[in-house]
């Protein structure tokens, strides 16, 4: 053991003649492991309910979508002077989108907004027509999490034609499997009475229920076929966009440029980064903004360790002195007082990183705190701990304890043993 480190541990275990000092040390680590743990819990939850909800976007919506400028697709393509190319077919679309690399999966939809009733109501509905084939690779999120029925049956050929719908909205409406609803288009005839809707009647075909009220509450799926007729578009290669899936999904905005690029104008691509930019950006000054108020916790705990070490400079006035005129030199004595702070420091981050990874292991573990449903995409708190952040409060938590020990060590390395010894 080196020498400055067995002064430094005497010197913070062995306080008799001020008991005081040792308190304050105690409250000092105290007050490390108190914040180092709020810190980490506080972090795993944010990264929890960050990561729920992405997965639970990505989950109902593809990666990446490919729209066209004029609103509809496949349009006919134009070169750089405005002259005609070729007139292109949904088919050949989907094959141009198909390879271009990392992409896995692509669907054409439709996407409008429209009326749905049921026994108990009318609500709006946001219906997205897709073709029934290719839901399951790109639409996984909702296939999977279908809570009754079948998804496959919305392409049903016996009978009325299906849809898929939330389980909020089929509550809010009544309908259950193989109920009759009636959708409501924008579509329709002008008579003498006025204008009047098309109305279309479907039948339940599946439940879904993703956790996330926006969806369950308001989101229907029904056939290509089935969105065209609703819309008045009888043309079989009309459609709103292609939603496409990729390998990585934080790759997702470099496929999306080079979709833009390998299909040209007027088609362009955008990806679920950026339609939920906003989203997520307020998600993350959250944490930030969460991570400053706890990180001051640790910093009052900081400051805790500038007055303890103060003390004990001026408690320790005389063997400093003694040890100085033993041939101590002054870098020595200031490595002492550093190391002790250094020492409240890493105990306290150890025992608070003990402390907030065994909280996060319970909460997680047991989920004995619930969350109001229909508030929340979750019904207990989510807990998610990534390395980079666990490294990061680590650093920071000795890092400032550190900076705390480094006025009370110049203190004490300016002391003057000729002064201190002279009434002695």
């Amino acid at each position: 053991m080196r020498f400055e480190f067995f002064v430094a541990l005497r010197y913070l275990l062995g306080c008799r003649t001020q008991a005081f000092i040792s308190v304050i040390s105690l409250i000092s680590t105290t007050g490390v492991a108190i914040g180092v743990a709020a810190l980490i819990i506080v972090t795993g939850i944010i990264n929890g309910f960050t990561t729920d909800l992405r997965d639970k976007i990505v989950g109902v919506n593809a990666h990446a979508m490919v729209l066209s400028g004029e609103g509809t697709m496949p349009q006919t393509q134009l070169d750089l002077d405005g002259n005609i190319t070729s007139v292109e077919t949904l088919d050949s679309l989907l094959n141009r989108v198909r390879d271009v690399p990392n992409v896995t999966g692509v669907m054409p939809f439709i996407y409008s907004e429209l009326m749905i009733s049921g026994p108990r109501g009318i609500k709006g509905l946001i219906l997205r027509g897709v073709d029934p084939k290719t839901a399951p690779d790109v639409l996984h999120g909702i296939v999977t999490r279908v809570s009754s029925g079948n998804f496959s049956d919305i392409s049903k050929e016996d009978g009325p034609p299906g849809i898929v719908i939330g389980r909020e909205l089929a509550s809010r409406i009544g309908a259950t499997i193989g109920s009759r609803v009636n959708l409501l288009a924008p579509t329709g005839q002008q008579g003498t009475a006025g204008f009047t809707p098309k109305v279309k009647s479907v039948r339940v075909a599946a439940v879904f229920s993703t956790g996330m009220y926006e969806y369950d509450s308001s989101l229907g799926i029904v056939s290509l076929e089935l969105a065209r007729d609703l819309l008045g578009r009888p043309d079989g290669d009309w459609v709103t966009g292609l939603e496409v899936t990729v390998k990585d999904v934080y790759k997702a905005d470099e496929v999306g440029t080079n979709l833009s690029w390998a299909l040209g104008p007027p088609y362009y691509a955008r990806n679920w980064m950026e339609m939920n930019a906003s989203l997520f950006a307020a998600l993350k000054l959250e944490k930030i903004g969460m991570a400053i108020m706890v990180t001051l916790i640790i910093l009052v705990a900081s400051f805790s360790i500038v007055t303890a070490l103060v003390m004990l400079v001026m408690e320790k006035t005389r063997d400093i002195a003694i040890l100085m005129s033993m041939g101590a030199t002054r870098r020595v004595v200031r490595r002492i007082f550093m190391l002790q702070g250094l020492v409240i420091g890493v105990v306290g981050t150890a025992a608070g990183f003990a402390l907030g990874l065994g909280i996060c292991w319970l909460l997680k573990k047991y989920q004995f705190i619930k969350l109001p449903p229909g508030v929340y995409s979750l019904d207990y708190l989510p807990i998610l701990l990534q390395w980079g952040d666990l490294t990061l409060i680590a650093a920071g938590s000795v890092l400032m304890c550190y900076l705390a020990t480094l006025y009370p060590s110049s203190r004490a390395a300016s002391l003057e043993p000729v002064e201190a010894l002279r009434y002695e």
